[in-house]
């Protein structure tokens, strides 16, 4: 009696054509949700890191112009380039005699709105596609198992035989596509949960810094 070769590799090359696209269109999904997620974590360590480093230098007592002399030039992290963002319009608002220009506070608090706006949206790159993939690959996948298991009922009506060895085959290779889906969608939706508060906390974090900032300006603007 010959043996069915079972393993991942035969399913994968005895299904057919459209069997075969879903899948690799499956496993090509689930590589690069991996590769996201990895780069968000380091992207997110590094943020953390980089807005801790900042936020011991703004309040070391140091004079904000001096620290804004040491970092304009090539502002790191999302606090330093927000912080920048504040100070470049706060001095661009000085008249020639000294004094500020009407509506200061208001163009400050616009040009921190826009850099951070403009952080968020890098922290947040990315993971739409895991959105996607966690909620498609299941039906991508099922789409995968309903073509592969009719492709068995065919074999079976041209056969004309129920015989298992004739039907196992083909239902194997219609389930491996949805154990691929799954195995795409699952991982996604978990880290995109993970990451989307990760990067929540973070946004927030520099709200609050923007805050504080325009708090300290606008009590100069008031002397």
């Amino acid at each position: 009696m010959e043996t069915v070769d079972f393993s991942i590799l035969a399913l994968f090359v005895r299904a057919t054509l459209i069997v075969k696209f879903v899948m690799l269109a499956l496993v090509l999904a689930s590589f690069w949700s991996w590769a996201i997620i990895i780069q968000k974590f380091i992207n997110f360590r590094i943020a953390r890191r980089e807005a801790a480093m900042f936020d011991r230098a703004f309040w070391s007592g140091e004079p904000l112009d001096e620290l804004y002399t040491k970092i304009a030039d090539n502002p790191r992290g999302a606090s330093e380039k927000i912080f920048c963002a504040g100070m470049a319009e706060w001095n661009r608002s000085h008249r020639s005699d000294g004094a500020m220009m009407a509506g200061t506070q208001a163009r400050i608090d616009r040009s921190m709105d826009v850099a951070i706006a403009r952080e968020t949206a890098r922290l947040t790159q990315g993971l739409n596609f895991l959105a996607t993939v966690g909620s498609t690959a299941p039906f991508v996948g099922l789409f995968g198992t309903v073509w592969g298991i009719k492709n068995a009922f065919q074999d079976i009506a041209l056969q004309q035989s129920t015989n298992l060895a004739v039907v196992a085959p083909g239902i194997a290779e219609a389930l491996v596509a949805t154990a691929l889906g799954l195995l795409a969608a699952i991982p996604a939706v978990i880290f995109y949960n993970k990451l989307s508060a990760d990067a929540d906390a973070i946004a927030s974090g520099l709200d609050s810094f923007a805050d504080e900032f325009s708090t300290i300006l606008s009590r100069q603007l008031d002397l």
